[in-house]
Order: C-alpha cells, then sequence, then structure tokens
C-alpha cells in the first residue's frame, strides 16, 4: 500500500515518529515528527491531521488533550507456524468451538502451515508483543486433536504476537469488543481513527478521508479506491509460488538475476528467498534495516526464526553495501535483529 501511494504522488516516510502536534490558534496544523535513523527533526504542517496509529491512537490522542479517555483496549492474539507435514493439505481448517468458545483455524501458508488464534487482554500496547506461554499451549492442546502428528513446543518454526486496536464500548471480555471502526474528531480538529482490521482497510480509508475534506473544508472529490489497483498488480495470481507475492515486480526482479546470478543464491535452504530479493527490498521497497527485510519485506522470521537468525550476518553486509554502511552497523544490526528474533522461537 505504501508503494501504491508514491506510484499516486503520495509522500512516504518511513522510521519517523511523531513527537507533538503543531497547533494555531487551538486547532492541530501539523506534525513535529523525528527521523529515528538521521536523528533529525522536522515541522510538517498540513491543513488537516489524521491520526490512524492503531493501537497507539490514544497516545496521539493525549497529545492533543492529555484529559482524553482512552478509547482502545488491546487484544493479544498468538499465530504458530508449523510445517507443512502436520496437515499435508491445500485445504485449510476451521475448528468452530474450542472449550471457551473461540474459533481457531489451520491454513497453508508460504509451504507452512498457520495456526490461530488466541484472544488475551493486555494492559498496553507495545511495538514488540511477545506471545505468552500460555497461549502457546492453548493452540497446540486444541490442534493436536486435527493434525497429521501432535506437534510439541520444539517443532514450532516460529511464534508471532500482534495486538489488536479493539474500540471500548463496555468491559465484556475482548472477543466481545468491537471489530469495527469509529472515527472521532477532538475540539482542535485532529482526527482519529480507531479499532478495524485489515479486511476494511479500503472502507476505513474512504469515511476517513471524507471526514478529512468535511473537517478542513477541502475542496470535495470523489473516493477511487474502488477502482485502484494496488502496486504490483497482476490477473490471476495464484499466491502459491513466493514470488506471487511480487506480482508484476516479479519480472524486474528476473531481469537482475539475469544480468548478475549471484543474485540467483538461495539465501538459506530451509527459505524460499534469493539474494536479489534483499536488493530490491532496500531499492524499491523502502527497506533500512535487517529487520524490514527479514520480518516485513518477506516473512523469513515468521516462516522460520532459527533460519532467519542464520542468514542476518549476510543480509546486513547485502545491505550495507547498498546503504552504504560500515562493520559497525552490520554488527549492531545481526545484534538487534538476533534479540528479537529471539522471542519467535521457543526454547
Amino acid at each position: 500500500m505504501a508503494q501504491t501511494c508514491v506510484d499516486l504522488d503520495a509522500v512516504v516516510v518511513n522510521y519517523c515518529k511523531v513527537t507533538s502536534l503543531i497547533k494555531k490558534n487551538h486547532k492541530v496544523c501539523g506534525v513535529i515528527a523525528h527521523d529515528e535513523i538521521d536523528k533529525q527533526e522536522f515541522r510538517l504542517h498540513s491543513k488537516v491531521v489524521i491520526n490512524a496509529t492503531g493501537i497507539f491512537s490514544d497516545q496521539i490522542r493525549k497529545m492533543d488533550n492529555e484529559a482524553s479517555l482512552e478509547m482502545i483496549t488491546p487484544s493479544q492474539g498468538v499465530h504458530l507456524v508449523l510445517d507443512k507435514s502436520f496437515l499435508p493439505s491445500n485445504m485449510s481448517m476451521i475448528i468452530p468451538q474450542t472449550k471457551d468458545n473461540r474459533v481457531l483455524f489451520m491454513v497453508p501458508w508460504h509451504n507452512r502451515i498457520l495456526v490461530g488464534t488466541t484472544d488475551t487482554k493486555i494492559e498496553a500496547p507495545l511495538l514488540e508483543p511477545v506471545a505468552f506461554k500460555k497461549e502457546v499451549s492453548f493452540l497446540l492442546e486444541h490442534i493436536s486433536k486435527y493434525l497429521t502428528k501432535k506437534p510439541t513446543e520444539k517443532d514450532i518454526l516460529s511464534v508471532f504476537a500482534g495486538i489488536r486496536p479493539l474500540v471500548k464500548k463496555s468491559d465484556k471480555k475482548t472477543a466481545a469488543l468491537s471489530r469495527n471502526h469509529v472515527i472521532t474528531v477532538s475540539d482542535s480538529n485532529l482526527i482519529t481513527i480507531s479499532g478495524g482490521k485489515w479486511t476494511t482497510y479500503r472502507k476505513m480509508a474512504e469515511d476517513v478521508v471524507n471526514k478529512a475534506m468535511e473537517v478542513a473544508s477541502l475542496k470535495p472529490m470523489p473516493c477511487q479506491t474502488r477502482q485502484t489497483k494496488l502496486h504490483g498488480f497482476q490477473e490471476n495470481i495464484q499466491g502459491i509460488d513466493s514470488w506471487d507475492f511480487y506480482g508484476s515486480d516479479k519480472d524486474a526482479i528476473t531481469r537482475m538475476i539475469h544480468e548478475n546470478p549471484e543474485l540467483g543464491i538461495p539465501l538459506h535452504p530451509d527459505l524460499p528467498y534469493l539474494t536479489a530479493e534483499v536488493i530490491w527490498a532496500i531499492r524499491h521497497e523502502m527497506a533500512q534495516t535487517v529487520e524490514d527485510f527479514l520480518s516485513r519485506r518477506s516473512r523469513a522470521l515468521l516462516l522460520d526464526a532459527r533460519a532467519s537468525i542464520k542468514i542476518a550476518a549476510k543480509v546486513a553486509e547485502l545491505m550495507a553495501n547498498e546503504l552504504g554502511k560500515d562493520k559497525q552497523w552490520i554488527n549492531n544490526q545481526v545484534e538487534n535483529f538476533t534479540a528479537l528474533a529471539k522471542n519467535y522461537f521457543i526454547d
């Protein structure tokens, strides 16, 4: 989606943290942002500011007004990744009801099996959530009844957690809280969109931009999202081959390898990624760190945490050559990524 924004002439920034809001006549008219990589500060002025920061929405709202009541109840969901042999089928499996009335799923994913999910209330949002032992045990207990063999903690290739930004409506358990999005406008005209989910992101965007046009008295324009195709769009993509996810960019990466065959070398025998993909991520996908590539531009960390640690140094060296970084940067990147990745497997 970020690449699609760039294609449509938007200015997209990475690793920029909003530290405060700019106001004029008690109305929000911009933000002060800190570049987390180059350590610079920027004052960015605008006619309207939309707070679309998910689980961190309340933090931005308190920058606007310290007395703002919290809207978000963070709920953690955990997923396990297992070898394909545990469910040797192209079909997904749904467990419609567990003993605590939850739905679980097991889905073929990148030649692995993705298992989920839990719904655990947590006290505060975190940048790097970590699975609780009880969540992992819960999933293993329930899925073992349906797979070809009983998985243990040692069979988990990766375990990862995410946090849902559920909108507060009551004191009910988190599974019952609203998954729908809510748009609010503060007295200073800060627009906040809270809640929601990936499957409704286009509707969320349409609603909040329409609200922004109204609040800032912008020239009304009809929403184009129904006709807008994401960057790399191609007809009849199956999503079976890992390269399918590049869409139309796949041809450009193939040309890179044709021009330099060394870029066609696999990064690790247990992962589907090639050296060329690291270079592509830096040049065309805004990757700045080893974690960017191994966790977000690819799915290496989620597919096999231990394997991703083994290739961290190689990825760091490739990135350093492209970005003009030194040996100290390489060492720091490997150290930081290794510390992160250790939270994705169980000792």
